[in-house]
Order: structure tokens, then sequence, then C-alpha cells
């Protein structure tokens, strides 16, 4: 009996959804969730508010880091203080891990490249597929309101994001300190190819479609506030539209702002007005 079994609960495990029970705070619970690549689930962690929703989706996406050995060490991103706000806000969060990183695994589709040769535009489109990949499934979970979905973006994460800003089903897109090759070789405040970066960021403003909201902090050493302003302007001036907040500082540095509570109340001005048009323009088109 054990051994006709086993079959069918090794193709249960390998399905997609939830892959545990809920727990406090925040139901927090672990799920797969679909990646570009078809034989790599992405490990995920979603928090809900009370009852059966539907909910309005927000999707956090993480760092991330050149270094191999690190990825291959992450532990599962959790933003369990920005996950809480935007659960007090109404929001079901999900927090993907995406492929080349921890317990997900697989290979690292996000790769820049070399200084020399740095590509922040393919790598940005292909995070922007992982995230994408994630957000369509839960979209189709019957809690989660189908209209739209925010996206939460921190560093390559919000540089991810940035190229989701052309998509017609994200109704928002807020970024902490968007950006690719931030402090280079370790030192702060040097970017690896920065006009690369200007000129991908003008990319993917494009036709973009969804408004950006951009913070910073004040101490932030991979992509200081006078570089993410010139950053956002890049966006700006090729046609997309982004509203520039930079914060005071935050910690001993202010790149890990929205990973700690004391960040996140740091933030929760902009971050609550940027939500509040989120909720206004949902309300308007009904």
């Amino acid at each position: 009996m054990l051994a006709a079994a086993a079959p069918h609960a090794a193709f249960a495990q390998a399905g997609f959804g939830a892959a545990g029970g809920e727990s406090e705070p925040n139901r927090i619970q672990q799920w797969l969730v679909p990646t570009p690549l078809p034989d790599i689930k992405s490990h995920a962690l979603l928090f809900r508010p009370a009852g059966d929703g539907p909910f309005q989706l927000a999707v956090i996406a993480h760092a991330t880091t050149q270094n191999v050995l690190r990825r291959a060490q992450m532990k599962q991103p959790e933003y369990r203080a920005l996950a809480a706000f935007l659960v007090a806000r109404g929001f079901a969060v999900l927090v993907p891990e995406r492929p080349g990183h921890g317990a997900t695994g697989g290979k690292y589709l996000e790769d820049q490249g070399g200084c020399d040769e740095a590509d922040y535009a393919r790598s940005g489109r292909a995070t922007a597929e992982e995230i994408a990949a994630a957000t369509d499934f839960m979209r189709r979970q019957s809690f989660i309101k189908p209209d739209g979905a925010v996206i939460v973006g921190h560093s390559a994460g919000g540089w991810g994001a940035l190229a989701m800003a052309g998509n017609a089903n994200v109704s928002a897109i807020i970024v902490f300190a968007a950006g690719r090759g931030g402090r280079a070789n370790d030192f702060p405040n040097q970017i690896c190819a920065p006009h690369t970066l200007k000129a991908a960021a003008a990319e993917f403003g494009k036709g973009a479609k969804v408004r950006v909201v951009w913070l910073v902090a004040a101490n932030d050493s991979y992509f200081a506030p006078a570089f993410s302003k010139q950053l956002a302007d890049s966006f700006r001036r090729a046609g997309g539209k982004a509203s520039f907040h930079a914060l005071p500082p935050s910690g001993s540095e202010g790149h890990w702002l929205p990973e700690s509570e004391s960040g996140v109340r740091l933030a929760g001005p902009e971050l609550g007005r940027a939500l509040d048009s989120v909720r206004f323009s949902t309300l308007r088109r009904r």
C-alpha cells in the first residue's frame, strides 16, 4: 500500500499552490508558484488578511547578488514588515524567491554580465518575466482579484518591476532603490557602467503605462538618492511616469530599508499615499 501511494504523493508535491498550513502573523503560508523555467518552481511566502477575499494582490520582488555562492545560500526572502503593512491595507502579499536563489535553485536567469559588457535591460526583462509568472498564477486564485496587481520591488527586484511598466495588468509599481550593478566590487557608491544603467532605465520608460513610485533612503550606498534620481529622470524623459522620493537615513545601510520595521515606518507615508491612489483608481474603474 505504501508503494502504491508513493507516486501519488510525489505527484501532489510536484504541483503548484499551498505547500503547508497557515500560521501567524498574517496567515503566513508556504506556496510553490511557476517560474519561466518549466522544471523549476518558486518557493514563495503568502500573507493574507482575515476572511475569504477576494483581495487585491501585491507581489514583492527581492534583491539579488551576482555572487553565485551568496545566491545559493540566500535565505527565503520574507519582507515581513512590508508584507504586514500591505496586509493591513487589504492586500494579499506574495514574496516569491526567483530562480537561481536559495531553495528555489535552478538557472540564474537575470545575470547582468560583467561590468564592461553589462546588459541591464536584458537582466531587468528577465526579472520581470519571473515576477510576471508568479503574478499571473496568483491572479487565477479564487481569493485574488483578477483586475491588476501592485508590484513592489527592492533593488534588482525593483529594476525588474520597472521593466513591467508597460504591463497593462499592473495597477501600480513601487520600487525601493531600483537598479543593478550597485556597490561595485563592494565599494560604497561605486556603480558598474552607470551610463548603461541610465540607458536601460530610459528603455523601460518607453511605452510605460504604469505610474512608478520610486523610493530611496538618504544613506543608500548602492544607489544614492542623487544617482537614483538620475535613473528616474531617464525613465521619465523616455515617457515613463514616476514620482521620486528621497527618504531619511535608515539604519546603518539605507539599501535594506524595506527589510526592516523601522525602514517600513519611514517609508509608510509615501507607501500609504501610493496604495490609496491604487484603491481610488480601482474604485473609479468600477
